[in-house]
């Protein structure tokens, strides 16, 4: 790694007078963006990005500010500046030197290894593919992107570490039309990999996955409303449980009084059967990394055991407030952000149940294969989640597809009305935002249901 510098007298200006920490976030990022829509490749778009965000916590506060400067000389000003704002001596944590990284990545095929002319042949590639498929796909957009990461955490309670984090990520949109009516289909793929990641997921099978959606909900007839017994698949992926659930269990929205887990661990939240885990250490996952972005180890945080709250999602200054430990999800951007507690890869573990059981044993409802976007309101859990890929169910077998369809409830409540859950698990990828900057996230879930919940449909 190239982030050397020698970082205690910038600490020690920081801290100057006074605070509880004070810490370097240093980083060296590579990126290139190939993005191709309505026939044409608008972007190709790579760019170096090197720079250092400082940070001092006092009286539970924090200070922030970030430059493109590495050096002592450029630093030092701006430790000066945030040193003002610290009023005097306060109680500093005990020293925490950092352990072994959490995930040590593997990469097989660097991004170095082909060309920026292959990528963009790749996209133009499964762009081609998605219109093929039917003459019904008018629009398609294909997004490319990858980067490469080099961080270095220094901060005054000891620990100095360095990560190296590869991301890649593709995603199709189509846009489906027939006699006026438009539909659209989504998919994406990805992770913390190299190229080998189209060893595993074919460019032009992605896009034509995107497209058959598009057009299966073109063909599909409306969605009935009402209050029905939903199936989610875990081809899903863990859309509702990341939206409903995983951001309430985030400790700074705890500490504002906006989550509806608020001074609930130790209760029940949950039925029986669910465990809900949040890992960072998951090989080649799109949320993994060796280190956070404060510099503790990544590890598996069990945050609902067999429905008990054990505990929230921390980063260092919601750690101080709440005397407990960092959880490890403590994420930022990139330097110009401060870190914030973050999810990774959240997920349902699995459960007992023969996921095609669930489905034969469940007379009528809805089945849905893909979850679209939605809104979640933390403060209770209320959820409206859209569905782009659902499935009416009928004597226990799947029929015919619909469209339109979306999921209404509470979050906490689906958690604990849950009745079945399968021994399988299936992962979906994405870019969470909050508080202005994104993140990349995995959530996964098996194949579960939940015995009543309010969809509304285009007729019923």
């Amino acid at each position: 790694m190239s982030l050397q510098l020698q970082a205690e007298p910038v600490l020690e200006a920081t801290l100057s007078r006074g605070g509880q920490m004070a810490e370097l976030f240093l980083e060296h990022s590579q990126t290139l963006t190939v993005a191709m829509d309505d026939g044409q490749v608008e972007k190709v778009l790579g760019g170096v990005d090197r720079g250092a965000g400082l940070r001092l916590i006092f009286d539970l506060r924090t200070a922030f500010a970030y430059g493109n400067d590495l050096s002592q000389e450029g630093l030092l000003p701006l430790a000066a500046r945030l040193s003002d704002l610290a009023g005097g001596p306060s109680p500093a944590p005990a020293p925490q030197p950092a352990g072994p990284p959490g995930l040590v990545a593997e990469v097989l095929k660097p991004l170095q290894g082909r060309d920026t002319t292959g990528k963009v042949q790749w996209v133009k590639a499964a762009e081609a593919a998605a219109r093929d498929l039917d003459p019904r796909i008018r629009q398609v957009r294909v997004v490319y992107l990858e980067r490469r990461q080099e961080v270095r955490v220094v901060n005054s309670l000891g620990v100095d570490v360095q990560d190296l984090r590869t991301y890649i990520l593709m995603a199709v949109h189509c846009q489906a039309e027939d006699n006026g009516l438009v539909q659209t289909g989504y998919e994406a793929v990805g992770g913390l990999m190299g190229l080998e990641l189209f060893d595993q997921q074919d460019p032009q099978e992605v896009a034509r996955r995107a497209a058959r959606r598009a057009i299966l909900c073109l063909e599909a007839d409306p969605a009935p409303g009402g209050a029905m017994p939903v199936v989610l698949h875990a081809d899903a992926g863990g859309t509702m449980i990341h939206e409903a659930v995983g951001h309430g269990l985030e400790a700074d929205l705890v500490n504002e009084g906006m989550s509806v887990y608020a001074g609930r661990v130790g209760q029940q939240v949950a039925s029986e059967l669910i465990t809900v885990v949040d890992d960072a250490t998951l090989p080649a996952r799109r949320g993994s990394y060796g280190y956070d972005d404060e510099g503790v180890p990544s590890r598996r945080n069990v945050l609902i055991e067999n429905g008990v709250l054990r505990r929230y999602m921390q980063d260092r200054l919601s750690a101080m407030k709440q005397e407990a430990e960092p959880t490890g999800n403590g994420r930022r951007e990139s330097y110009r952000h401060r870190p914030v507690p973050r999810m990774t890869n959240t997920m349902i573990a699995p459960g007992a149940d023969d996921p095609e059981a669930i489905i034969r044993q469940t007379p009528e409802g809805l089945l849905v294969k893909k979850m679209g976007g939605g809104q979640v309101n933390t403060l209770n859990g209320d959820f409206v989640f859209e569905v782009s890929e659902g499935y009416l169910l009928q004597d226990g077998r799947i029929g015919p597809p619909v469209r339109g369809a979306t999921l209404t409830g509470n979050g906490p409540q689906v958690l604990m009305d849950i009745d079945r859950l399968g021994s399988d698990l299936g992962f979906g990828i994405g870019t969470c935002g909050k508080d202005g900057q994104g993140a990349p996230v995995a959530d996964a879930q098996p194949t579960l249901r939940i015995p009543r919940l309010v969809v509304g449909g285009l007729h019923g």
